[in-house]
C-alpha cells in the first residue's frame, strides 16, 4: 500500500526557509515519478516541483532559483527545500507520486501537469510577517 507523509511546514516570516520532507513507504522510490504539488486557499492546485523516474526535474516558473527537489532512496523520502519564501508561496504543499513505466515515461513538466496517483495529506506553509 503506497504511504505517503509530508511534514516540515510552519509559519516562516518572508525570506525565510523551510524544508519539507515525504516520507514514503509501500513502493520502490527508484520506479516513481515524485512531485510537490500546493494549494492556496481558494486557487487551484498547482504543481511546483517534479522528478521523474528518469531524472527529468521540472520547477514552476515562480519558484526557479529558490526551490530544490531531491529524493533519498536509502530513505525512503523526498525533499522540497524552499529559500526566500515569500507571501504568495503561502499554500497546502502536498507530496505525490506515481510509477513512471520505462514503456511510457512522461517529463517532469507533464507529471506536474497531469497530477499523480497517490497523494499525502498535505502540510501548511504559511509565509507572514
Amino acid at each position: 500500500q503506497v504511504q505517503l507523509v509530508e511534514s516540515g511546514g510552519g509559519l516562516v516570516q518572508p525570506g525565510g526557509s523551510l524544508r519539507l520532507s515525504c516520507a514514503t513507504s509501500g513502493f520502490t522510490l527508484e520506479d516513481y515519478a515524485v512531485g510537490w504539488f500546493r494549494q492556496a486557499p481558494g486557487k487551484e492546485r498547482e504543481g511546483v516541483s517534479c522528478h521523474s523516474g528518469t531524472g527529468d526535474t521540472y520547477y514552476k516558473d515562480s519558484v526557479k532559483g529558490r526551490f530544490t527537489i531531491s529524493r533519498d532512496h536509502a530513505k525512503n523520502a523526498v525533499y522540497l527545500q524552499m529559500n526566500s519564501l515569500k507571501p504568495e508561496d503561502t499554500a497546502v504543499y502536498y507530496c505525490a507520486t506515481a510509477f513512471d513505466s520505462p514503456m511510457v515515461s512522461f517529463s517532469a513538466y507533464s507529471w506536474c501537469q497531469r497530477g499523480m496517483d497517490f497523494w499525502g495529506k498535505g502540510t501548511l506553509v504559511t509565509v507572514s510577517s
